[in-house]
């Protein structure tokens, strides 16, 4: 590495100092209050306004969650050919119009259930494609000793939307209406399309050779090296158990919040939001502990906290004044220890991986870990209905525990302090602070 690298790697300033990584946080940032205040508004439409059952809340995460498994593999290999500013600008300005399409439809008299599936569809379809790009974008913008770092503070940005975006969407929805609400979310992503267009960095297309490449092979070929690889391949596979499980659970929580435990919208804003306080002490908690006790130590302890700390919900009863502070304390230890696992995973995945062909990994993992989530939101509905709020609450939450107990038997278990670089063959093919040894799933 070139000395002046060298320098900008030990100097932990260095980072903040870049005014392209700044524009993607911003960016990153606003699009995150967006996605978090979306997630709550969206369900409480349906639930508090049109009166949906559980398995049509089901069915609308449902249908969010579907283009993670119709499109990630597809949206990999897209993304490695463009460039990831370009990407996450039409999609933001995408999803700004769809969330738009609420409250016309509201003046008019049309919004009903129909409305809020097209939308959610249309904002899950262009979520996939933001998502894979800003996380391949960020092994453009920075050297790989920065990637812990970067990652950590990316996380942390998540972690601050998810304090503000569900506290603010449920209030929102509590003071006035889901329509107005939804304006919100609107906001964050066109506020995010305008920050990362400013990003002044040019970034290089990867070389396409002497014909067409085709889709198909780059596909197979992001396939290949995860499924070749143990680490990714126990990425994915533990990804996928929690997503699956939590899919499920999410879905019956959403319903127990106002139907279990009677609390209002912003009760459950605030509820949801505790879990960004301790996400920003999880993202904070990333940057050291792998270090100093060794990645798949931290793994594993982690994902066991985080996940059966869940099991206290199916237990409260009572007023809000004895629950709320409960689910508090609940979501703040499952943010901070779901996003140590959460940091500590994309690290992994980001070394073991070339740059170019981060987004076909990214993808491939999301595609694993979370294309079976409209599955799980669908039986999260099932459940719900046929045995109650309080007992699917509990089996979904017990089964959230798989997850940690495949990682405890799996290579990651095994991961150390120090992680196994994947050096980059040939000339780099990224922007400009790309050098010669240069070199992310949404929950854990």
């Amino acid at each position: 590495m070139k000395a002046a690298d060298s320098n900008r790697a030990g100097s932990a300033p260095g980072l903040w100092r870049d005014t392209d990584f700044r524009r993607l946080w911003v960016g990153q940032t606003a699009s995150q209050f967006g996605a978090q205040a979306t997630q709550v508004i969206l369900p409480l439409i349906a639930v508090v306004s049109l009166d949906a059952g559980s398995g049509r809340l089901g069915a609308l995460r449902a249908v969010e969650q579907a283009p993670i498994l119709l499109l990630s593999l597809f949206a990999g290999a897209w993304v490695d050919r463009r460039r990831a500013r370009s990407v996450m600008v039409l999609a933001d300005c995408g999803r700004a119009l769809a969330l738009g399409a609420i409250p016309a439809a509201y003046l008019f008299g049309l919004l009903g259930l129909p409305v809020l599936l097209v939308v959610a569809l249309l904002v899950g379809v262009l979520s996939v494609f933001f998502d894979v790009a800003y996380q391949a974008s960020l092994v453009r913008l920075v050297d790989r000793e920065r990637l812990l770092q970067g990652n950590s503070a990316l996380e942390g940005s998540r972690s601050a939307a998810q304090i503000g975006g569900p506290a603010l969407g449920g209030a929102l929805v509590s003071l006035f209406s889901g329509p107005v609400a939804v304006v919100t979310g609107a906001f964050f992503f066109a506020l995010s399309s305008v920050s990362i267009w400013r990003i002044r960095g040019r970034e290089q297309l990867p070389e396409r050779g002497d014909g067409p490449v085709r889709v198909l092979r780059q596909i197979q070929e992001g396939l290949r090296f995860v499924t070749g690889n143990s680490s990714l391949r126990a990425v994915g596979a533990a990804s996928a158990l929690f997503q699956f499980w939590f899919a499920a659970l999410m879905t019956v929580y959403l319903l127990y919040l106002p139907r279990g435990l009677h609390l209002s919208g912003t009760a459950i804003g605030l509820a949801l939001a505790a879990m960004g306080p301790g996400a920003v002490v999880g993202s904070l908690l990333a940057a050291r502990l792998p270090g100093r006790f060794g990645y798949g130590r931290v793994l594993v302890y982690s994902a066991f906290v985080a996940d059966g700390v869940m099991l206290c919900v199916p237990a409260l009863q009572g007023s809000a004044a004895v629950t709320l502070p409960v689910l508090v304390g609940v979501n703040l230890l499952f943010g901070t220890f779901g996003q140590l696992v959460n940091v500590t995973m994309m690290a992994v995945r980001q070394a073991v991986t070339p740059v170019r062909i981060q987004g076909r990994v990214v993808a491939t993992i999301n595609f694993a870990g979370m294309g079976l989530t409209p599955v799980g939101s669908l039986l999260g509905g099932f459940l719900a209905g046929h045995w109650g709020l309080r007992t699917s609450l509990l089996v979904t939450a017990v089964a959230l525990s798989l997850s940690p107990l495949f990682m405890a038997f799996s290579p990651l278990a095994r991961l150390g302090r120090h992680l196994p670089y994947e050096q980059e063959p040939g000339p780099p093919s990224v922007c400009r602070h790309q050098t010669g040894d240069a070199r992310t799933v949404s929950e854990p």
